[in-house]
């Protein structure tokens, strides 16, 4: 069987992003990358949005860009605006055709259905595939989208609805996700921070429709396109194994309290070019210590009062936007951080630090 360098283990966002980076750094002019990936095609089956904190390699891959953003509680609406740091949806099937029609131009890349089919025993792995199912009763952020088209020209192209809490809650946490492409398209995405365990959250296609027809008062749209997806917001635990690096949420690059991944995995594709020579010797990527903290405190609340998060987001949000932002992107500073814990409900976020 033959034998590779590098083998990396899954070709979706970080699997692709990881063999990109090293193409385009001439890292594998004398060096052979196998990538086993068991879909049949690439096409469109996700969107991955972000603040652009820092510059990356897909800009001709966004379908648009916002500067403007509102957070919605039952009773109140908050907007924020910044140009230093816009907001950009990727299309997932323009991701995949730009980054592949790159590597198979390479013959020194190749692709396989199962990691049986080559010998891995001299290989620097990158994995991005959980090993075994991961535990349904933990939380997770899981969601459905869809984007529609409308005859008429309804939505406001220059501001997206970043979280819309004005919605059944049914005693876990629920809110909707607007993003207009144009004047007459748009996702819409229903998104619950739950178990993965409970079916009665899952009714989405009636929670979408509901919230079109009478949140939105849009009547009559057509379906152009649908995503479903579920991210553990906790780190799955596993044992540190010669010669295998995780990659993608497998490694630790979703932010918990977001979900947030995308930009994170770019990061940690140029960190692991960065010290290819070296990598399995290399200290672990990860998003910052801080952050893990405040998220694991964070969520803490959220299991326990999921009923008060409405709220907190809401006023997680009445602050500057770079604030937020940076926040949210791990990109803040100390002043930024105390910024935003400070509205935070200090008892129940005490009791859960010191539980």
């Amino acid at each position: 069987m033959r034998e590779f360098d590098y083998i990396i283990i899954g070709g979706g966002c970080a699997g692709l992003s990881l063999a990109y980076e090293l193409e385009i750094n001439d890292k594998l002019k004398d060096k052979t990358l196998a990538i086993i990936e068991t879909r049949e095609e690439y096409k469109r089956d996700k969107t991955w949005s972000f603040w652009r904190v820092f510059d990356h390699n897909f800009n001709d891959c966004v379908i648009k860009s916002w500067n403007n953003f509102t957070v919605n509680s039952s009773d109140n609406s908050h907007e924020l605006t910044n140009k230093k740091f816009p907001y950009q949806s990727i299309d997932s099937g323009k991701f995949y055709k730009k980054i592949n029609s790159k590597l198979y131009a390479n013959s020194n890349i190749s692709f396989f259905k199962n990691l049986s089919e080559i010998n891995s025993d001299n290989s620097i792995i990158f994995n991005s595939v959980h090993k075994k199912e991961l535990d349904k009763s933990k939380l997770w952020q899981h969601f459905q989208g869809i984007e529609i088209e409308t005859p008429k020209n309804i939505f406001d192209e220059d501001i997206i609805n970043l979280m819309d809490f004005n919605c059944d809650q049914r005693n876990d946490v629920h809110f909707f996700y607007t993003l207009p492409f144009s004047k007459n398209k748009a996702l819409i995405e229903t998104t619950w921070l739950s178990a993965l365990e409970d079916q009665s959250l899952m009714d989405y296609d009636l929670q979408l429709e509901n919230y079109i027809k009478n949140n939105l008062g849009i009547k009559n749209y057509k379906i152009n396109f649908t995503e479903k997806g579920a991210i553990p917001l906790f780190y799955p635990s596993f044992k540190k194994e010669n010669k295998i690096i995780n990659i993608g949420s497998v490694g630790g690059m979703t932010r918990l309290s977001t979900g947030y991944t995308f930009l994170n995995i770019q990061e940690h594709s140029k960190y692991i070019v960065k010290n290819i020579e070296n990598i399995d010797g290399a200290k672990i990527f990860n998003l910052g210590k801080k952050y893990q903290f405040l998220d694991k405190v964070f969520l803490r609340v959220l299991e326990k009062h999921p009923e008060k998060m409405p709220k907190i987001f809401f006023n997680m949000f009445k602050t500057s936007s770079n604030t937020i932002i940076k926040f949210l992107s791990n990109k803040s500073n100390i002043i930024e951080d105390i910024n935003i814990i400070s509205k935070m409900p200090k008892l129940i976020f005490l009791k859960a630090l010191f539980n």
